[in-house]
């Protein structure tokens, strides 16, 4: 899965207030200073901001996104509030035909942890596969005939696996943004999800590459 050029996966900046100079501005105010164009000495500002926690220039930069990612994502996503405003869509009002994430590879557990999974895929990969791929499928077909018995779609989504796509529209600081990716890009976090989380390390890259740099350093 690769958010940024999967078909299905959506990871998407949609609009960006500010810059590195935003940051920088932000804590210059402090002696009532202003930078029209981000200096080196701006530059190890930010260093000096981020490597001591002074993280309040670091909020002012804002940045609206549009995600799609599959429920049992999304809800590990949406354990990071703090400083996050997000917009769902609604399968109480859409009742469009579901996309489910079936994934290619289909990891071990590790007995050695209480969480996670090994890097390898168990040994009967595709007919295990093919049985997810039959579950979905059962789902999907159970949801449009509940519609067309003329059951509620709030009703009828009940039926839909964790695994189903869902989109939102999220807002959130560059500070806030970095300490969820800070935590979903470790090695201990699943998968799936740090693959959403390298999409957006990436984005914010271009957009903020001193500041991103400095806060993820």
């Amino acid at each position: 899965m690769d958010p940024l050029n999967d078909t299905k996966s959506l990871v998407e900046i949609l609009e960006v207030m500010g810059n590195d100079l935003t940051v920088v501005n932000a804590a210059r105010v402090s002696f009532s200073k202003e930078s029209k164009i981000l200096s080196e000495g701006d530059s190890k500002l930010i260093k000096y901001l981020a490597k001591n926690q002074h993280i309040s220039p670091f909020f002012h930069p804002q940045i609206r996104m549009r995600l799609k990612m599959p429920i049992f994502i999304a809800r590990e996503w949406f354990r990071h509030t703090i400083g996050f405003s997000r917009n769902e869509v609604s399968r109480r009002y859409v009742d469009t035909l579901p996309e489910i994430y079936l994934p290619m590879e289909l990891r071990a557990r590790d007995a050695n942890l209480k969480q996670g999974s090994k890097s390898e895929s168990i040994e009967d990969n595709e007919s295990v596969r093919d049985m997810m791929h039959q579950s979905m499928s059962v789902a999907v077909s159970a949801y449009n005939a509940l519609l067309s018995s003329g059951v509620a779609p709030e009703v009828a989504r009940t039926v839909l696996p964790q695994s189903m796509y869902t989109e939102f529209i999220e807002t959130a600081s560059l500070y806030a943004y970095a300490r969820l990716c800070k935590l979903r890009l470790d090695p201990h976090s699943q998968v799936e999800i740090r693959q959403y989380a390298d999409a957006v390390d990436r984005l914010m890259l271009q957009h903020f590459p001193v500041s991103w740099a400095a806060l993820m350093a």
